[in-house]
């Protein structure tokens, strides 16, 4: 208790550090340059002192609960009992690590779910767009692309194999998809892959890919722990991408084909060919 005590006390000292540098531009801007007086300044100390504590108390949490956990999840799931191999030491194949693939995903779209800036981000989208964009659809495409890409990221540590070829490829796919989609859900799709990389899913993330490059023989934590992050970065874009290339592709052949389409709730409206194309004017 008092080793976390000591922690706790530490963690305020250094966050009050990083955080007064934003305290004092936003106080200067106020006083100086609109030279106008501060509004409400006891609500605004005390809020400040709660984010102060708020994040003094997360980074704590971090250090003696979510890497811990993700390391030591790692190093369980990848242990000889685990995977049951029998090869020798320092043989890998990346078929005997399989339940490794399977958590990774999982916790992907857990946390991706639960991250508290998709949600916010989520809502906000459906609002503006009066009911185009469902909030649900949205934070479920994306938990899908996160888990899609943690679980490949996992992959690519047991295997080793470069991380650009994984990127560069993904890449290229979303290039491909944001010319085949509507202009609408291209700014969208783009910040999800950045929303969803927050305060839930990097420390569970970061740790998982830390520890299963620390309990794979032949990788280094270094050079092959980290870039889960990108994954989970990029892989959300592809999926709320092809989500809209799926929802028009859908209501358009409901159209054709003579049928109502009002009952399918997409998520989406109906986009017309004009709008499909991000560079042609409407």
């Amino acid at each position: 208790m008092e080793v976390l005590f000591h922690a706790l006390v530490a963690s305020v000292r250094s966050t009050a550090l990083d955080v007064a540098p934003i305290a004092v531009i936003l106080v200067l801007f106020q006083v100086a340059v609109l030279r106008r007086a501060i509004p409400n300044p006891r609500r605004l100390i005390a809020g400040f002192i709660c984010v102060l504590l708020g994040l003094a108390l997360f980074l704590v949490g971090l250090e003696q609960a979510l890497f811990p956990i993700g390391e030591t999840m790692a190093r369980q799931l990848t242990s000889p009992e685990t995977i049951g191999t029998t090869r020798e030491a320092g043989m890998v194949d990346w078929r005997d690590y399989w339940l490794v693939y399977a958590f990774a995903a999982a916790i992907g779209f857990a946390t991706t779910v639960a991250e508290p800036s998709l949600i916010a981000v989520a809502l906000k989208a459906e609002d503006v767009s009066g009911g185009a964009v469902r909030a649900w659809g949205l934070r479920i495409a994306v938990a899908v692309g996160v888990a899609l890409g943690v679980s490949l990221g996992c992959f690519r540590i047991v295997t080793g194999t470069p991380l650009p070829w994984y990127i560069i490829g993904a890449y290229v796919i979303v290039i491909v998809q944001t010319f085949r989609s509507s202009r609408t859900i291209i700014p969208l799709a783009y910040d999800s892959g950045g929303v969803t990389t927050s305060t839930v899913t990097v420390p569970v993330v970061a740790a998982l890919g830390l520890g299963l490059a620390a309990s794979i023989p032949g990788r280094s934590p270094l050079i092959d722990g980290f870039g889960l992050i990108a994954f989970a970065s990029v892989f959300p874009i592809m999926t709320v991408l092809g989500y809209s290339i799926a929802a028009a592709w859908w209501n358009r052949w409901r159209n054709s084909s003579g049928s109502d389409s009002s009952g399918m709730e997409v998520g989406l409206k109906h986009e017309t060919e004009a709008d499909r194309r991000p560079g042609r004017r409407r």
